[in-house]
C-alpha cells in the first residue's frame, strides 16, 4: 500500500532494489558503552563484504545488490568491488569529552550520504547502518530530538548485563548534560551522533 501510495498506482512494482550499509566507529566507545569493542565494526565490514551477514542473505534471496559505505570506521580496508570509500574520518570523536564531529565533518558525511544515492539505479532504497556503539548514538539523538526521558531511549545494545546497562545511563547522561547548548537538528547530530548515521 505505501508503494503503491508513492507511486500512485494500485499496481506497484520494484524496480533495481538497492541496498547501502553505512558503517562507522564511536569514539565514546573507549568509556564501555558497548558489550564488544570497536574492532568489530571492521570485522562487522569485513562479514559484509563476504557475504556472512543476515542482510547478505535477505539481499541474495531478493537479488538486491548491496553494498558497504566506509563513513568512518576505524580502520582502513583494502578495496572491494562492494566497497564504497567515504570515510570522513577514522570514527567519531569522544562525545563524553567534545563533539562527535565538528560541523564540517557532520556536513560532509551528510554529503557523502547524498553522493552514495544520488545515481542509483532502481526505484527502492533500503539503507541501514552499522558500527559498535551505534545504539549509545541512536539513544542520544533519540532522547534529545524527541524529547523523550534518556532512560527510555537506551538499551542493552549487542547484549548488556544489568551493570552494564547502568553503566551505559549513567555515561549517556553525562554526555547529554555535556551537550545542552546543541539544540537545533544539525548541532544535536553533530554533537551526539555518529558518521554512519549522518
Amino acid at each position: 500500500m505505501q508503494l503503491g501510495m508513492i507511486q500512485g498506482t494500485i499496481t506497484p512494482h520494484i524496480e533495481q532494489a538497492q541496498i547501502r550499509v553505512f558503517a562507522a566507529d564511536h569514539g565514546l566507545t573507549k568509556h564501555g558503552t558497548s558489550a564488544f569493542p570497536s574492532a568489530v565494526t571492521a570485522q562487522m565490514v569485513h562479514n559484509f563484504l563476504q557475504g556472512g551477514a543476515a542482510i547478505n542473505v535477505l539481499a541474495r534471496q531478493h537479488n538486491i545488490e548491496l553494498k558497504v559505505v566506509d563513513a568512518g570506521v576505524d580502520a582502513d580496508f583494502a578495496p572491494h568491488p562492494k566497497l564504497l570509500d567515504y570515510k570522513v574520518r577514522h570514527g567519531s570523536r569522544d562525545a563524553l569529552t567534545e563533539p562527535a564531529m565538528t560541523e564540517t565533518e557532520c556536513l560532509v558525511a551528510l554529503e557523502n550520504g547524498m553522493k552514495v544515492v544520488k545515481n542509483l539505479a532502481g526505484n527502492l532504497l533500503i539503507v541501514g547502518e552499522m558500527g559498535i556503539g551505534n545504539t549509545s548514538a541512536a539513544s542520544l539523538l533519540l532522547a534529545r530530538l524527541g524529547d523523550v526521558p534518556l532512560a527510555d531511549c537506551i538499551g542493552r545494545g549487542t547484549g548488556l548485563d544489568d551493570a552494564g546497562l547502568e553503566h551505559k545511563t549513567d555515561i549517556l547522561t553525562q554526555v547529554l548534560e555535556r551537550h545542552q547548548q546543541a539544540q537545533a537538528p544539525f548541532d544535536v547530530l553533530a554533537a551526539l551522533g555518529g558518521l554512519e548515521i549522518a
